[in-house]
């Protein structure tokens, strides 16, 4: 037997090594079931960080159909920190450390949606992509997690993922003390026609007609632009056989392109009003480009339109003003495409509504962000006043850029001392300027 001389000093140094965060956090992994895990902290980082994959069940009501293993990024600031759940609507994205997670110092899991990215099984179960089985996904890390992490649990996700929180927090409202949606909308139809009347109103005149005049400029000369989109297309190496040609695809990029400047605005200014071919063709191709109403584009996203066709809801477009010129269009078209080998059932909003509300009625402990110039905004939530949650629009955002460190200090004030009343913990705002 080996024996360690001195014995003080071997185990002052045994102890002081055994309780580091590092073992001890790799020690709580090792011993969580279904779970597996690979360091990857950067060197002289000042954070732990891993990459997960869990075991979840394709279909959490019945084990049977066999399961798959969801990606998840853990960050480790602390085991008494704070907890943020970032819950994403698609793959996940290649970014640094988010907002919520750095105000509050706190620890991170980064979860990836089921069915995207590395989160897939051998073969896709279309019946098991729904909210209510997304969202069981994250209670299991939820439960999983509590074990080691003992701080208050926040949730929190951008656009779609921000819809994913919501939907968390309906089905799960005791998993996490607070909820912080971005840019997240509720769609209340298949074909949700507040988007119409945001854009029928947003902004100026002025620029409502210079965004119409550019679309109606694009299908006058269709011919032509088809001709160059043809060149583009072919080096882009994309098809159109879902849509069944360039010329429809063409069609869908000038429709969405009302829809796409107000969620990503920039400034009216960029719109061109020369009459040069060219310059329409290029802004129409930074704003709306064909390329995501291609098979490649449209293929990326098949599972979120899946779910938008089916369950979530999405927009449509709105053909009134631009018939004349439409080719291929006779009625307003949907902007979901779901996959044409799947069986697709039937629209079924009723999740959506009971989500409403609950919400309205007992919806508490939500904090919205939503940008001012944002085109989603428009099916975004507006607490009641039966609940403490609080709604916050940033002016002169847009989906991208509608973050806490946007807003004016007053607003950042108003902020923090919400989610103070809330769960009783403080935030950092210089952490995030």
């Amino acid at each position: 037997m080996k024996i360690c001389i001195p014995v003080l000093f071997c185990l002052l140094f045994f102890k002081a090594f055994s309780q580091s965060d590092e073992i001890l956090l790799e020690r709580a992994l090792y011993n969580l079931p279904n779970v597996s895990f690979k360091k990857i902290s950067e060197p002289g980082a000042s954070y732990l960080k891993y990459d997960l994959l869990i075991k979840q069940p394709v279909d959490h009501s019945n084990p049977g159909k066999g399961f798959f293993n969801q990606r998840v990024i853990l960050t480790h600031k602390g085991f008494n920190s704070p907890t943020v759940m970032e819950t994403q609507g698609y793959s996940l994205p290649d970014r640094g450390r988010n907002e919520i997670e750095k105000l509050f110092n706190a620890n991170n899991l980064n979860i990836e949606y089921r069915f995207f990215g590395k989160s897939v099984p051998d073969s896709i179960l279309w019946d098991d992509l729904t909210e209510e089985q997304a969202t069981a996904d994250l209670h299991i890390i939820n439960q999983l997690f509590r074990n080691i992490y003992k701080g208050k649990w926040i949730s929190t996700g951008i656009s779609k993922g921000g819809s994913t929180t919501i939907y968390y927090k309906y089905f799960f409202p005791a998993d996490v003390e607070l909820s912080i949606p971005y840019v997240a909308p509720l769609d209340n139809s298949l074909e949700d026609e507040r988007i119409y009347t945001f854009l029928d109103t947003m902004g100026t005149q002025e620029c409502r007609n210079k965004i119409k005049d550019l679309q109606l400029f694009l299908l006058k000369h269709e011919t032509e632009a088809i001709e160059k989109l043809k060149w583009y297309s072919k080096g882009a190496n994309v098809h159109y056989d879902y849509t069944g040609s360039i010329g429809k695809s063409f069609e869908y990029a000038v429709l969405e392109y009302s829809f796409a400047f107000w969620q990503y605005y920039d400034s009216c200014d960029s719109i061109p009003t020369n009459k040069k071919f060219d310059d329409y063709l290029q802004a129409l191709l930074k704003t709306s480009d064909i390329i995501a109403f291609s098979d490649e584009g449209i293929k990326e996203f098949e599972e979120h339109y899946y779910q938008a066709a089916t369950q979530c809801g999405y927009y449509g477009y709105n053909i009134a003003p631009f018939e004349k010129y439409l080719h291929y269009f006779k009625e307003n078209p949907s902007a979901a495409f779901p996959p044409k080998s799947v069986v697709i059932k039937p629209f079924d909003i009723s999740l959506n509504q009971k989500v409403q509300k609950w919400l309205d009625e007992n919806g508490n402990n939500l904090v919205y962000i939503y940008g001012g110039y944002d085109t989603w905004t428009a099916a975004g939530i507006t607490p009641t006043n039966k609940v403490n949650s609080k709604r916050f629009v940033i002016p002169k955002t847009n989906h991208a850029t509608a973050r806490i460190k946007r807003m004016d200090i007053a607003m950042q004030q108003d902020f923090i001392k919400a989610m103070n009343k809330m769960i009783g913990i403080d935030a950092t705002i210089e952490a995030i300027r």
